[in-house]
């Protein structure tokens, strides 16, 4: 099964908050998801990033592919730093 890191679409009409979610690629963006590893809200000022540097690093470690936009909210949360630094 290949496992990919990306965003879930939440909230009501023109007010997006999104879910970061670890996912079987073939499922549909907001079908079935494996685990919820964090959440996303664009809105606030500034964009609120909340992950779970844990889980979201667990999932790496096994495989998982995060999305472009997913791998910047890692990047901006600290845990692709420590992704990259472990893998090396």
């Amino acid at each position: 099964m290949a496992v990919k890191l990306r965003l879930m679409r939440m909230g009501k009409k023109k007010q997006p908050t999104y879910r970061v979610v670890a996912a079987d690629s073939r499922k549909p963006r907001n079908g079935r998801f494996i685990e919820i590893v964090g959440t996303y809200d664009p809105r606030r000022e500034p964009s609120v990033i909340k992950i779970d540097n844990d889980r979201a690093l667990h999932w790496l470690r096994h495989g998982a592919q995060p999305t472009e936009t997913v791998e910047k909210l890692l990047k901006a949360s600290g845990t692709w730093d420590e992704f990259k630094g472990s893998a090396a």
